[in-house]
């Protein structure tokens, strides 16, 4: 990595272009895809930097039977009882062409859209859709698959953002009916959804766009509503205008579709279990800390009952649902006449997706990339395509007054990192007139020196003292420290509007020393920018993966 950092000369939205390995807190997976491909080739199906890994992969994955007029009129029904904008049901219906390809990405369906990154990974897909659109003159459809079938209500209850204050702000949903154990597909939105958008309204720093989210998210957000389709339903207005296909994954309509995965998983079921451990092997051989290592008794599916989301686990010739055993013959026979009792986990999701959808790219996230790396194997044993994997945007966007504030200090965003005030005290520090630093050094040093003599001299007439002497050391310096500590005290109270920019500017950076993109909601963002927000980033971000993108908005 010859260049690091670098400042982007041409006008548009992004500031600097940082090469993510100066973040300690990325993977070192990621890295190596982006930087040395060749390091990792033997985990992926291939290199997406390379243009005829696409060709190959779109006549692969147009090659692969599949029902495609059932899967467009099952993707359509989704968007028509949402009423989804007539560009994404455009988009939908030319799944049924033999020659669409997907770009697919997607999320869990988290409170208003979820964290920045949600929005990050489709613009990636977007902007890939078009490329290769453009490129292979071919329908190629972007679609979002939210995970209607996960169950971790505490990840996805709340949405934290910025008050008028630019105070970290958490709004969340109380707990409904089966809050952490009933899927999101299956969760019911109760009267209490009013009461979380009446405070996020009143949270909210007023703009122009405020009226119009508030509004948006009340049309998403009703009681009776699910969990996932109150998602689907806001991502649908926000980005459906471009082509988006939401895809609600819990459709008990598309899951005969796959019925044969299930069926093959519950048949030979350690099968997979082992796939997934040789593919941890292969990672760790390679230097890469493995995402997944199942047990050997595991199962990738779950049964889904009125009770909620089970695992499965292989016992024998029988297997176990909770305290229910049924033999493996009358499983199987299940997965196939009720596939929709069942749901992949993590191991077997994206071939779920990749069988119904004719993926050549997955948009994947940093934990995403690390569990794709042990499925190569697992998608050969069931006979699906896999994709190629493109990293999502990794971006901070950061206003006017943000950027003003970097530029005048030459400050780095790494910096404001730092959850707590120490960050702001160092800095603070090095804004002290140098003379000061300089004497209370140089007053340091001569203590030591002096009294290192009085040691000297004193070991002569009582060598017991040594201990004493010390002690007054440690306590002259630690005086000298609280001086300099109160001149920094001093000096924050002297500039407390230098003080206010960085705290407000480390705020939006790493809000609870998070990345921006990992903790501010997405809501946060349309609220002050409203659609101009996502023009921006489809026109203005760059499709370059291994940087990150310090945004302009």
């Amino acid at each position: 990595m010859s260049n690091p950092s670098e400042t982007l000369p041409a006008p548009g939205v992004i500031r600097e272009a940082i090469d993510l390995g100066r973040f300690p807190w990325i993977r070192p997976l990621v890295g190596a895809y982006a930087h040395d491909f060749a390091s990792v080739a033997p985990l992926f199906a291939g290199n997406p930097a390379d243009p005829q890994a696409w060709r190959d992969t779109i006549a692969r994955v147009q090659r692969a039977p599949r029902d495609r007029a059932r899967l467009a009129s099952v993707v359509s029904a989704q968007l028509d009882r949402r009423q989804a904008p007539p560009e994404a049901r455009a988009a939908a219906a030319a799944l049924a062409d033999a020659r669409s390809v997907a770009i697919v990405t997607g999320q869990q369906a988290g409170l208003g859209g979820g964290p920045l990154y949600t929005l990050l990974k489709a613009v990636t897909a977007l902007q890939l859709a078009r490329r290769v659109s453009d490129g292979h003159g071919l329908p190629v459809v972007p679609i979002f698959w939210v995970d209607a079938e996960d169950h971790d209500w505490a990840e996805v209850r709340a949405a934290k953002i910025l008050d008028a204050s630019f105070e970290l702000k958490t709004i969340a949903l109380a707990d409904v009916p089966g809050a952490g154990r009933l899927p999101m597909g299956s969760l019911v939105l109760d009267d209490g959804v009013e009461t979380m958008i009446d405070e996020l309204d009143a949270s909210l720093a007023p703009t122009e766009f405020t009226a119009g989210l508030v509004a948006m998210l009340r049309r998403a957000y009703v009681a009776g509503a699910t969990m996932s389709g109150a998602f689907a339903s806001l991502i649908d207005r926000l980005l459906g205008r471009h082509g988006m296909v939401v895809f609600e994954s819990s459709d008990p309509a598309a899951k005969p579709i796959v019925a044969d995965l299930f069926a093959r998983e519950i048949a030979n079921p350690s099968r997979t279990a082992t796939l997934a451990r040789e593919g941890a092997a292969a990672m760790s051989a390679l230097g890469h800390a493995p995402q997944v290592e199942p047990a050997e008794d595991a199962v990738a599916l779950f049964y889904l009952d009125a009770g909620g989301r089970h695992a499965i686990k292989r016992s024998d010739a029988q297997f176990q649902i909770g305290d229910v055993s049924k033999p493996a013959a009358e499983l199987r026979a299940e997965a196939e006449t009720h596939p929709e009792r069942f749901s992949p986990n993590v191991l077997l999701r994206p071939l779920v997706q990749d069988r119904l959808f004719p993926t050549i790219c997955y948009v994947a996230g940093p934990s995403e990339l690390a569990y794709q790396a042990q499925l190569k194997a697992i998608y050969a044993e069931f006979q699906v395509e896999p994709p190629l994997l493109y990293p999502r945007a990794n971006a901070t966007l950061l206003d006017s007054a943000a950027i003003r504030f970097l530029d005048k200090h030459a400050l780095p965003i790494e910096t404001f990192q730092a959850p707590d005030e120490s960050a702001l005290n160092r800095w603070l520090e090095r804004q002290l007139p140098p003379s000061i630093e300089q004497t209370i050094a140089d007053t340091s040093r001569q203590i030591r020196e002096r009294i290192a003599t009085i040691r000297e001299t004193v070991a002569g007439v009582d060598p017991t003292l040594g201990g004493a002497v010390d002690t007054t050391l440690d306590k002259m310096l630690e005086s000298l420290k609280t001086l300099q500590n109160k001149i920094v005290q001093a000096s924050k109270k002297k500039d407390d509007t230098l003080r206010r920019q960085f705290l407000r500017t480390q705020r939006l950076t790493f809000p609870n020393g998070i990345p921006q993109e990992r903790e501010l909601s997405l809501v946060f963002f349309a609220n002050r920018y409203g659609d101009a927000l996502i023009d921006r980033l489809i026109d203005g971000l760059p499709l370059e993966t291994g940087k990150h993108y310090v945004v302009n908005i």
